[in-house]
């Protein structure tokens, strides 16, 4: 549904209380245009006063078609269209596909472009929750924090333009590899942020974790339990605030994950405030990862030398006829792929961000589909908003940290 006027009174029933019906209560639409609903999100809100006693998400106004699109175009081609997914955390979407399109083409990638993977998903990561506290903080009315932390977002993206060109939407993540290697400026730009960031962090939390505004409205609120996290699908911060100790980079390791020590933050509490705790010490982790990977990266190619599926550097182009015709053929016809489906996933910023992937042994895919973690975390506000107040359902919309492009395919 995508108006209110549209649902007939059989199909309402199912949906909101008696007391609805009898007009004892109040029907609200919150959104699909609001701020507080962080993207064309609809709420249908069934109110007691100011108690929530039902909230009904509907999504589908953000719908692009992107997975379809992708099916009409080469392997190679298709990647750019996952920038547009959660376009939070575009380096992440990148990985997920190319890990796929490796998987069922059996297609190698360097240790050195690993590790160069490694660091800007994890740099990736960091610069989401940036985005995530900026403006889940502007929710509860501190508003000085969301300009601190695109402050430090704005480091985390000039180290993506760095070494793509690009800001946000960078495909520098390439089946096989990377596009090309990291220059000579990206290493000490890295440093320079494993230096900075650690005190923004202790700032970010002197003002917010202890503050008795931000504890009020986050402490005790949005309970979540693990039994209705597991059955709901939830993955994440989410997940892992409500005690469950799931994490793909440790649970089923990829890209090397399981040469580094890391610790995956666990709480048991499942509101509000633990889901702020977990993401929060989700950055420090991340920082000792990308240190790790910095600290022992590794010299050699950052692309396959499988000319099967893999373009010939550039450099070879304007003086290899036999590279310019792979190049051009590559880019214009595309590969083919076996007749053969996999899934592969990653561990987003929040959550599962699985990629199945079926090929007819053609160049192009016969079908691709999204697990998308915002799909499956969304769902939970009709759960854990009820009996609370309306403003809280604001603190809680902002602790899910969904994004609708990540829904809306």
């Amino acid at each position: 549904m995508t108006q209110l006027e549209e649902v007939t009174l059989d199909e309402l029933k199912h949906l909101v209380s008696d007391r609805a019906i009898t007009g004892e209560t109040m029907m609200l639409n919150m959104g699909p245009q609001h701020p507080a609903t962080h993207g064309v999100l609809r709420l249908l809100l069934e109110l007691d006063g100011e108690i929530v006693v039902n909230v009904i998400p509907d999504i589908g106004f953000l719908h692009t078609g992107i997975e379809k699109n992708m099916e009409a175009k080469t392997y190679q081609k298709a990647e750019v269209m996952t920038d547009r997914l959660d376009y939070l955390s575009t380096v992440t979407n990148n990985l997920a596909y190319c890990l796929a399109v490796e998987k069922l083409v059996d297609l190698d990638v360097p240790v050195r472009a690993q590790a160069l993977r490694v660091i800007l998903t994890e740099l990736q990561r960091i610069a989401s929750h940036l985005v995530w506290i900026g403006t889940h903080a502007l929710d509860l009315a501190a508003m000085s924090m969301f300009m601190y932390t695109f402050r430090e977002r704005e480091v985390i993206l000039d180290i993506l333009e760095l070494v793509s060109g690009q800001r946000m939407m960078t495909t520098y993540i390439r089946p096989g590899g990377v596009w090309r290697d990291v220059p000579v400026e990206f290493e000490a730009a890295v440093r320079d942020f494993l230096k900075m960031f650690p005190k923004r962090l202790d700032e970010y939390e002197g003002l917010l974790t202890r503050n008795p505004f931000i504890m009020d409205r986050l402490y005790g609120v949005g309970k979540l339990t693990k039994e209705k996290a597991l059955s709901f699908g939830v993955t994440g911060p989410i997940l892992r605030a409500c005690g469950v100790d799931w994490d793909l980079r440790k649970k089923r390791p990829y890209m090397g994950y399981e040469q580094y020590d890391f610790d995956v933050p666990v709480r048991t509490e499942g509101d509000n405030y633990a889901r702020y705790l977990v993401r929060m010490q989700e950055m420090r982790e991340s920082l000792k990862i990308v240190e790790q990977a910095l600290n022992k990266l590794p010299l050699g190619p950052v692309r396959s030398d499988n000319r099967k599926f893999v373009p010939p550097p550039r450099s070879e182009i304007g003086v290899s006829m036999e590279a310019l015709i792979h190049h051009f053929k590559l880019w214009t016809e595309g590969f083919d792929a076996p007749k053969a489906s996999i899934y592969s996933a990653v561990e987003g910023p929040r959550g599962e961000l699985g990629v199945y992937l079926e090929g007819d042994g053609g160049p192009k895919p016969y079908r691709i589909h999204m697990r998308t973690p915002s799909f499956e975390n969304v769902g939970v506000i009709a759960e854990i908003a009820k009996g609370h107040l309306v403003a809280d359902l604001i603190a809680i919309i902002g602790s899910i940290d969904f994004v609708l492009g990540d829904i809306d395919r």
